[in-house]
């Protein structure tokens, strides 16, 4: 005779016992790994940080000083520095007049692209008529097309229209080839909005720029600014463009070139002015970072 002992499911033994408890070992791994990564994160922040706060630094030097030894002694030596630096370049016509040029051709070219984007995006996305899906492709492959191709034919369009050398002419250059990965990129953003409620508010009595106004746009605005920050760090930082289209009216990155090459050692205006270029962006990013964070992550979460 045999007895048959039967044995309790692991699994459902398992489950009803719930998850198994940590020992003290894993929860200081744990714990030790989280605060190494922190840890390291700070470290990379820093490094990163370092040549920005040695610019600082530089731009609050006099250039004897600077020439004589490193910012880093500002550690053991504070009292040299000072806003002087930034006072003469705040007094200097030409560094004041290059800022407002680069205001001039940055900000309306981030405000174009976004606009018209913004609507062709709509329109490839949820409109329909004759060849979209071609014309869509047309424009995508224009991504891949680099700035230095449209250099001379442009260049010869805006010589013969009059125009070259201005303003215009770099805005125009930055929309023209800043389009294409703005329309692929709000396309891409406003085709995951459910068409429900698109076709509610077509019920309603919206008419197309009515839902793309009060509908579309509020929910795209997340990749909106994203792609706004992108477009207005792009067109601020180009040297390449302003070197070609911009020669009458030059932005602060020709203004700085000009300075490096004609005054090697003028750095106590080459510093504070490089500083104060690179803030502008800076303070635009971080103003518009959580619209940029929500932005990179829409899609990810569905």
């Amino acid at each position: 005779m045999t007895v048959t002992t039967t044995r309790p499911d692991t699994d459902l033994e398992s489950a009803a016992m719930g998850a198994p408890r940590r020992g003290g070992v894993y929860r200081v791994v744990s714990r030790l790994g989280s605060s190494l990564v922190q840890l390291f994160l700070i470290l990379v922040a820093l490094f990163w940080l370092v040549p920005s706060f040695g610019l600082f630094v530089a731009s609050l030097r006099s250039s004897q000083d600077t020439a004589g030894s490193g910012w880093w002694t500002v550690f053991i030596k504070p009292a040299e520095l000072s806003f002087a630096n930034y006072s003469r370049l705040l007094g200097n016509d030409q560094i004041l007049d290059s800022l407002w040029n680069t205001v001039l051709i940055s900000v309306p070219a981030t405000l174009l692209v976004v606009l018209i984007a913004a609507g062709a995006a709509y329109a490839f996305a949820w409109m329909e008529f004759p060849a979209r899906d071609w014309l869509f492709l047309i424009v995508v492959a224009l991504i891949v097309v680099p700035i230095q191709v449209g250099l001379i034919p442009d260049a010869q369009i805006f010589g013969a229209i009059g125009i070259f050398g201005t303003v215009a002419a770099a805005v125009l250059f930055h929309v023209a080839f800043g389009l294409p990965f703005a329309i692929f990129l709000l396309r891409n953003f406003f085709i995951g909005i459910p068409r429900d409620l698109l076709e509610a508010a077509r019920m309603d009595g919206g008419k197309e720029f009515t839902i793309f106004r009060k509908v579309v746009l509020p929910l795209g605005w997340p990749a909106i600014a994203s792609l706004a920050i992108f477009q207005f760090l792009w067109v601020w930082n180009d040297l390449l463009v302003a070197l070609v289209f911009a020669s009458e009216a030059k932005p602060i990155t020709v203004a700085m070139r000009e300075q490096t090459r004609a005054f090697g050692s003028n750095i106590d205006i080459i510093a504070p002015g490089v500083f104060l270029s690179m803030v502008v962006p800076l303070v635009v990013f971080f103003a518009f970072q959580r619209y940029f964070v929500q932005g990179v992550l829409a899609g990810s979460v569905k």
